[in-house]
């Protein structure tokens, strides 16, 4: 099985069990006082670097709330603005909350979508890995993890790596935690999961004969285990039973590229420190505030990967233990410390414009406050940030009325963003189709559905 993080030492100073130097491979001082972006753009043209179209899909599970983030209401009354105050950013005539201080310098580099509009107003991430509702008619099958279509379409960049993966911890609240399946694209193009209800567990989707991950990093002993497995199953006849997904699985296991790339003690100390620290504990009936596995996801998209879907954190705060503005408090700071940190590793590595950012929950929540001081459930409006993948950054589309109720200009539908995603994947949605379990030939999105043009026009 493979250990996520490596191994975890409790008598370590550091509160999520590593140290400095499990993160240490080339400091400033081994390199000549080089900056990292330096470093990293000598790694780049030395050619160790990779980049190509792929999409990092970040899930909120429960509803991040659209009037704290990213559509502040400053001049609607006591009972619907908050707490929070509006800061400007590095593009004049945008703000965003005040405690998102990093990302306020980097305002060019993303956009935000204020004005999306049809949720189905579910506790379920269904909408944000394949773009439909649940009650939408499905073809035979089911609707896919839209990481699917693209599998399917594109197939594996590299070998040993899948196309389209999973870092979705499993939830109490079940439908928070799952990237969909591969529908009627077929089960071998499902997102492959890479973590299981413990953080600090090792993933069982990625087990073969109870091989660690220091086993899957030693050569000489895999080869043996491979050779052995492929040598017992000629033996008895069995390869040529063996299903796409076992086959794909076992690739995986013999090459080693996806094990080095989940295992970030071999990043640097300076990146990986960007990111924040981890916290393993879980947010209730949430995702854990895993901050590092926006690095994790950048690591396999370097690896070959083209969709990564993860979930973090938990985001339905109506009072009591979960009061809106105490928590934002805490969750802010750590979200914008995280997603800066991506934006600007992607950017340093020449990769901002291949790759693409999403990140959503399934709602947002009431404009006005609730006598917990905490907002509840509001799919009339939500939000969408996104980032990279070549698209026009620096702008806001859409707007909501001035209390934050819904939409007053540009409504935008949650398979508009998916629709952008295919776009920037190179996918052209007039004539890609992928056949269902009767041979019918299927659409990645519905009629009528487009990439946002302000994004990609």
């Amino acid at each position: 099985m493979l250990d996520l993080f490596g191994k975890r030492d409790p008598t370590r100073s550091h509160c999520d069990g590593y140290s400095r130097r499990d993160f240490l491979k080339v400091g400033g001082m081994a390199a000549g006082g080089l900056s990292l972006g330096q470093l990293l753009g000598m790694e780049a043209r030395a050619g160790t670097g990779s980049s190509h179209k792929a999409v990092i899909n970040i899930y909120l599970p429960g509803g991040p709330s659209h009037l704290d983030m990213f559509d502040l209401k400053p001049d609607a009354p006591a009972e619907i603005r908050g707490e929070f105050r509006p800061i400007g950013t590095n593009v004049p005539g945008i703000e965003i909350c005040e405690l998102f201080p990093r990302l306020a310098k980097m305002a060019d580099k993303f956009a935000i979508i204020r004005s999306l509009a049809d949720s189905d107003g579910a506790h379920d991430c269904y909408q944000c890995m394949t773009g439909h509702k649940r009650r939408d008619r499905a073809p035979v099958g089911g609707w896919p993890n839209f990481g699917a279509h693209v599998s399917k379409l594109q197939g594996a960049k590299t070998p040993g790596v899948p196309a389209n993966l999973s870092l979705m911890y499993p939830t109490g609240n079940r439908t928070w935690g799952e990237a969909g399946t591969g529908g009627f694209v077929g089960n071998t193009h499902a997102p492959m999961g890479l973590v299981d209800k413990d953080p600090n567990s090792r993933a069982k989707s990625m087990t073969l004969n109870g091989m660690t991950l220091d086993r899957l990093l030693d050569r000489e002993a895999l080869r043996s285990s491979i050779d052995g497995l492929r040598s017992e199953i000629d033996t008895t006849g069995q390869m040529e039973g063996l299903d796409a997904y076992n086959q794909q699985a076992l690739e995986i296991l013999s090459d080693g590229k996806l094990a080095k790339a989940l295992d970030i003690s071999n990043e640097r100390s300076a990146v990986a420190e960007r990111y924040g620290l981890n916290n393993p504990a879980y947010q209730r009936d949430g995702a854990p505030k895993m901050i590092r596995n926006f690095l994790v996801a950048r690591r396999l998209i370097e690896a070959g990967a083209r969709v990564v879907s993860l979930n973090y954190s938990r985001w339905d705060w109506h009072g009591g233990d979960g009061m809106n503005f105490p928590r934002s408090r805490e969750e802010f700071p750590l979200l914008d410390q995280g997603l800066s940190a991506l934006i600007t590793d992607l950017h340093e590595r020449g990769m901002l414009d291949d790759v693409s950012i999403v990140m959503w929950g399934e709602f947002g929540r009431t404009p006005k406050i609730n006598k917990n001081n905490s907002r509840d459930h509001w799919p009339k409006a939500n939000f969408a940030f996104v980032a990279g993948g070549g698209m026009n950054t620096g702008q806001i589309i859409g707007a909501t009325d001035r209390h934050g109720n819904e939409p007053a200009e540009r409504p935008v539908k949650f398979q508009e963003v998916i629709a952008t995603l295919y776009h920037n994947l190179g996918i052209d949605l007039a004539t890609a189709t992928v056949e269902d379990a009767s041979g019918r030939p299927n659409f990645l999105v519905d009629p009528g559905i487009k990439p946002i043009r302000e994004l990609v026009g």
